[in-house]
């Protein structure tokens, strides 16, 4: 079938989701009136999201499509934004916002964060079995299935997504051995769902004063954070020269190359290393160290921190926190352009499984951060760095302080290291719901 959308021209694409994006900070820059009002409501980053999602389910873009020939051959084609939004703005924005950072503070932040993180992984672990038996009750033949043909075979490869990422959604694929021609309907379980809940999280960014006062939150170790970065910031802030753009950019794209670099060679390493372990189970539970996007992020920001130590850490004053800022805002454009809104009516039944069980990760995190009077921050940041990964954790923890974009990563990267053998467990208790 031909869907080809209306500007298949990357160029044009990329310069529509700029539009959209300058579009928001206009409106968002208006202090009266209707916009003023509207954006009280709904957080800019929201919008940013939203807007690209908007042009794909019109048409106007999409980010994959097929072309049939005069002929009838059929022929794939997608947009590359996505992959160099994530491949190259992704890691330098975690640079430039990782340049001030204070590590002492960070780990103040203490048990909290961790504590929302595990919670997130222990939602996505029993949501996956629940969701299968309460679906059941509705309609069974949506959970059925035999063979590599069997739902809860599939479902695995969404708990290796939400827990850990794309390496760990593979790895769960292998290990379990869904049929590849019904994979797709995953996949697209996987996009369709989790982005529903990012920009759930994303709106509830704007409220998280009222649902911190409701949580009995204890904000003072973010504050503190954000307090000494501000302060910081001030102290060493310039009207930057050329020269201090330059330097920047040097600076975030050098480390991105050094990244690519070392990933180029650790990833194909560890593949090797991790390829030659005999225990079927143990090997696949390292599979994420053959991810070069996992090394390529893990080693950007670690260059980072260590030019937190040097010198470097000065350009905070000419703005490098808001050069990754815009670099963020570009990778949000392309993670909404990747939404169509009528999909959700496509396959209804793994729709809903996803849904329940995306549900009951919230209420756990929820239920959880009541208890102990967790702030929104963690629950946002403890649940992305497991369903959105080291894509969109620091999104959402950047939404809150430039500054605390790194605490998103530190947690994804975690979240790699737990993802499969967590998903394996999930996969247990599914396969025992759907009587496989």
């Amino acid at each position: 079938m031909d869907n080809t959308p209306i500007f298949t021209n990357d160029t044009i694409v990329f310069g529509l989701l700029m539009l959209a994006l300058g579009l928001v900070f206009i409106t968002e820059s208006i202090k009266t009136g209707f916009w003023a009002k509207f954006y009280k409501i709904v957080p800019g980053l929201f919008m940013a999201y939203m807007l690209p999602a908007v042009l794909t389910t019109t048409g106007l873009i999409a980010p994959e499509w097929t072309t049939v020939s005069e002929t009838g051959v059929e022929t794939e084609h997608s947009s590359n934004l996505y992959y160099v939004a994530s491949r190259y703005l992704l890691p330098a924005a975690l640079v430039l916002m990782t340049l001030s950072i204070d590590l002492k503070a960070v780990f103040n932040l203490g048990w909290k964060a961790l504590a929302m993180f595990f919670t997130g992984t222990i939602g996505i672990v029993i949501g996956g079995p629940i969701a299968i038996l309460l679906i059941s009750l509705v309609s069974p033949e949506t959970v059925g299935g035999a063979g590599p043909d069997a739902v809860w075979r599939g479902l695995s490869t969404l708990a290796g997504s939400w827990i850990g990422g794309g390496a760990n959604q593979t790895a769960m694929l292998e290990i379990y051995g869904y049929n590849q021609k019904l994979y797709g309907g995953m996949v697209f379980v996987d996009i369709v769902v989790a982005n529903i809940w990012m920009a759930i999280i994303l709106f509830g960014i704007g409220k998280r004063n009222g649902i911190n006062k409701w949580l009995k939150a204890d904000t003072s170790s973010i504050e503190s954070l954000k307090e000494k970065v501000t302060q910081f910031s001030e102290k060493v802030k310039r009207n930057p020269s050329l020269t201090d753009l330059m330097i920047i950019v040097a600076i975030a794209f050098g480390t991105v190359s050094i990244a690519h670099l070392c990933a180029g060679y650790l990833a194909p390493l560890f593949k090797d290393i991790v390829g030659n372990i005999q225990s079927e189970t143990t090997r696949n539970i390292f599979t994420f160290l053959d991810s070069s996007f996992f090394w390529m992020i893990s080693i950007a920001t670690l260059i980072a921190i260590l030019l937190s130590f040097t010198k470097a850490k000065n350009y905070e004053g000419a703005g490098a926190s808001k050069f990754g800022s815009v670099f963020i805002y570009i990778l949000v454009a392309t993670i909404g352009m990747k939404m169509d809104l009528t999909l959700i009516f496509d396959n209804l039944g793994l729709i809903a499984i996803g849904v329940v069980w995306m549900t009951i990760h919230a209420l756990l995190l929820i239920l959880v951060a009541k208890l102990i009077k967790a702030p929104y921050f963690f629950l946002a940041v403890g649940s992305q760095a497991n369903v959105g990964g080291a894509a969109s954790a620091p999104i959402v923890a950047s939404a809150f302080h430039p500054s605390l974009a790194t605490v998103g990563v530190l947690l994804a990267v975690f979240g790699y290291a737990v993802g499969t053998i967590a998903a394996i467990g999930c996969t247990i208790l599914m396969q025992l719901a759907a009587g496989g």
